[in-house]
């Protein structure tokens, strides 16, 4: 089995004396992670299931004297798909501050209720961690660099969900069943959408823009809908942890492009899936946007699982000149251009030298790209 890297964190943070809250997409691994750690704790553990009804009505509205009664002697509690459950977070809140020497420690497929209406009650009584897809330094630990470095155009293609990695052949079946309706259930459990074909459409339109700025204008005269509409509907894309945002980088030059946006989706093979195309590289044109998606995406994951506080950013001016990612950290800034294929002479433009001289640069190509995602 491929460990995974919140394994460790969660069982260091048990009996810490905060909720533990674990969020991320659908099928990303969330309940599996749940059950394996369950293994290895010797306390009794309360599993209860947010998907199942009579579950969420027993801890919907429930004082701490009910609570106490249905947990019982347990001493963890383990809260699966818990932004199905109305009030949530005051449910945890009371176990957190009546029951304390009980752990709870709840999944999420979204953040409609549990990174939202839950921040208010848990403020100071949480632990919260994301899980993504399986990422680069996981399948590095399970079968080691060289096989990783194999894999990489399978990487770009089919992404990095688990199932679609242990399941060869299947990718395709994987991926269609996800891209379906299920990936984006909570959307339309929790928002009145009135015409999810919009939706849909939305994604492709952002799927052929992965690495390029999007503009909600043009989005939205293409789709015949509103800005207003464009932009709702992807701050709930990202909501549902399908889509990211990295914003544009501005500070000393007057030509800086200063309120742009890039838009990512979390893995490859999702995006791939939106627009139906599985083709090999050699037949593909977005094979550079493909390399910037995947880079990107797993560089936040690295970010994230070694508790790394970088802003993270692109650069572009008026004039079209651009770097395609930046990371400062503790007020350095490194610059990153990412080269599917081989490029020489690759370096700074001199607007960005020049304005920010003791900035880091690098290029990330097929050769080092493995020292970018593990180092």
């Amino acid at each position: 089995m491929i460990e995974r890297i919140l394994e460790n964190v969660v069982r260091n943070k048990i009996h810490k004396g905060k909720a533990i809250i674990i969020l991320g997409p659908r099928q990303t691994g969330k309940t599996t992670l749940l059950k394996i750690v369950s293994k290895i704790i010797k306390n009794k553990i309360l599993f209860l299931d947010g998907d199942e009804p009579d579950v969420r009505q027993k801890i919907t509205d429930v004082t701490s004297s009910q609570l106490k009664k249905l947990i019982g002697d347990h001493k963890i509690v383990m809260i699966d798909e818990a932004q199905l459950i109305k009030n949530i977070g005051i449910t945890i809140k009371l176990i957190v501050d009546k029951i304390k020497d009980v752990q709870v420690i709840a999944t999420g497929s979204s953040s409609f209720d549990l990174a939202n209406i839950i921040n208010e009650p848990l403020t100071g009584r949480k632990f919260e961690f994301m899980l993504y897809p399986l990422s680069v330094s996981e399948m590095v630990k399970y079968h080691g660099t060289l096989e990783e470095s194999r894999m990489l155009e399978q990487r770009l293609i089919y992404g990095m969900y688990p199932e679609v990695l242990t399941s060869p052949g299947k990718e395709k079946e994987i991926l269609k069943s996800l891209t379906g309706s299920y990936l984006y259930k909570d959307i339309f459990a929790f928002q009145d959408i009135r015409k999810p074909s919009i939706v849909m459409n939305l994604l492709e339109a952002l799927a052929l823009q992965i690495s390029s700025e999007v503009s909600v204008y043009e989005i939205a005269r293409s789709l015949q809908i509103d800005s207003v509409t464009v932009e709702r509907y992807i701050t709930l894309l990202e909501q549902a942890y399908i889509i990211f945002r990295l914003r544009s980088f501005s500070r000393n030059v007057r030509n800086e492009i200063k309120k742009s946006r890039k838009i990512y989706f979390y893995d490859n093979g999702i995006r791939n899936a939106i627009i139906s195309n599985y083709n090999p590289l050699n037949l593909r044109q977005d094979k550079g946007a493909l390399w910037e998606n995947f880079l990107v995406s797993e560089r936040q994951k690295y970010i994230h699982y070694n508790n790394i506080y970088n802003k993270v950013y692109f650069w572009r001016t008026m004039q079209q000149q651009e770097i395609d990612y930046i990371e400062e950290s503790d007020g350095r800034l490194y610059a990153f251009e990412f080269k599917w294929g081989k490029s020489k002479n690759v370096h700074l433009p001199k607007t960005f030298s020049n304005a920010y001289p003791k900035s880091n640069f690098s290029c990330i190509t097929k050769d080092n790209y493995l020292d970018f995602l593990l180092k």
